[in-house]
């Protein structure tokens, strides 16, 4: 008996074949418009991230939700998705949807991809929710150099993670303390989807977050450029976050011009997952302004 599509419970699945494998997108809601989610990186997905907004902001606006290459549904993927493959594939799904402009909603990984797509493709951007974004990090010396070797380790950036992970209680563990600062009402749910992910693909960083790693800087630094978005943008950062520092995002937000930045008090990485209430209504007012 052939398994259900990958997050196909949160909506239709429509497939976007590429020259390296096939993006899996869930679609759901007909009117209004269209909103691109796009998540973060390593076992992450669009049923993880998005699982509590793709719902509401169906009632109102026509949803894409992007599983990233090697990701979610996009498995398999033959082929290195780094910055300015993922940007493409971004193109690719617009394209596929005859979309020429769309509102990018977008979380850590996710986050930077769409404040990068947003600088390098303002005319396809309306608007832009940032969710605790990458692409705005930089690090001391001997810390950054042990990412860098990390990066490009595959024993220490797969293997090794792919077999800590394999405990379910490893991943309860991490959502706890890395994605998490507080309690999370479906994180059973959300701990049993991350551990199915493990057993089925491993656990690994993202192609892209291993490129953005250069030996003595980032290779991946969007802040010297965050003032040419021009599209209204949203920037939304829990202030307990253990990845992305309050302060960084804040920082971020204020070199975007006319930019929002909105701090949920007592989050941590995923505040989308741990406070959806109040990061949804963030979200579908915003997209109504």
């Amino acid at each position: 008996m052939t398994s259900p599509p990958f997050g196909s419970d949160l909506g239709d699945v429509v497939r976007v074949p590429q020259p390296e494998g096939s993006l899996q997108v869930i679609t759901r809601g007909e009117h209004g418009t269209p909103v691109l989610l796009l998540s973060g990186a390593g076992n992450d997905s669009a049923s993880l991230s998005w699982r509590r907004l793709v719902p509401v902001l169906a009632e109102s606006h026509r949803v894409l939700a992007l599983d990233w290459p090697k990701q979610g549904g996009s498995t398999p993927w033959d082929g290195t998705a780094d910055h300015q493959r993922m940007l493409r594939c971004i193109d690719a799904v617009l394209d596929r949807f005859d979309l020429d402009a769309v509102d990018l909603v977008g979380l850590s990984q996710g986050g930077a991809l769409a404040l990068a797509y947003a600088i390098e493709r303002p005319e396809r951007v309306s608007r832009l929710v940032a969710l605790a974004p990458a692409g705005i990090l930089s690090f001391p010396p001997i810390v950054h150099q042990l990412l860098w070797v990390t990066a490009r380790c595959r024993l220490l950036n797969r293997t090794l993670p792919s077999l800590v992970f394999r405990s379910r209680a490893v991943c309860a563990w991490f959502a706890r303390t890395s994605l998490f600062a507080g309690p999370v009402d479906d994180l059973e749910g959300i701990v049993d989807e991350f551990h199915a992910d493990v057993l089925a693909h491993g656990s690994a960083s993202s192609d892209w977050q291993n490129a953005s790693i250069g030996f003595r800087r980032m290779n991946v630094d969007l802040r010297p450029d965050l003032h040419c978005i021009q599209c209204p943008t949203l920037v939304i950062q829990g202030s307990k976050d253990v990845a992305v520092a309050p302060e960084r995002s804040r920082a971020a937000a204020e070199a975007i011009p006319g930019a929002r930045f909105e701090l949920i008090d007592g989050a941590g990485h995923w505040s989308n997952r741990q406070c959806p209430d109040r990061v949804n209504a963030l979200i579908t007012g915003f997209l109504a302004d």
